[in-house]
């Protein structure tokens, strides 16, 4: 069973920068993509970037320009670099990732953007 868990999270003011990472207990040839979700208070959960296997990245229009994910391999670890921090970024992180039979989530890290 695959295990994912996420650090990083913390309080920064607006403007600040924070880097999650994710690391998986083991590498499952079966996992076509990791990524990062997040999930505010009231509202759904929501994908904020994905990078697949072949290296192609997804990121979501809030945080593009913002948000950078990349991968190490050899690590079993997947970061989200998050820079020129605001408050709406405000949310509880999760790590995902998908193989074609399952999806796994992390535990989840708070960001908290406030000053």
């Amino acid at each position: 069973q695959l295990q994912l868990v996420e650090s990083g999270g913390d309080l920064v003011q607006p403007g600040g920068s924070l880097r999650l990472s994710c690391k998986a207990s083991t590498r499952l040839a079966s996992i076509y993509a990791m990524g990062w979700y997040r999930q505010a208070p009231g509202k759904q959960r929501e994908l904020v970037a994905q990078i697949t296997s072949s290296g192609d990245t997804n990121t979501a229009d809030s945080v593009k320009g913002r948000f950078t994910i990349s991968r190490d391999n050899a690590e079993n670890t997947v970061y989200l670099q998050m820079n020129s921090l605001k408050p709406e970024d405000t949310a509880v992180y999760y790590c995902n990732a998908k193989s074609y039979i399952n999806n796994y989530w992390g535990q989840g890290t708070q960001v908290t953007v406030s000053s």
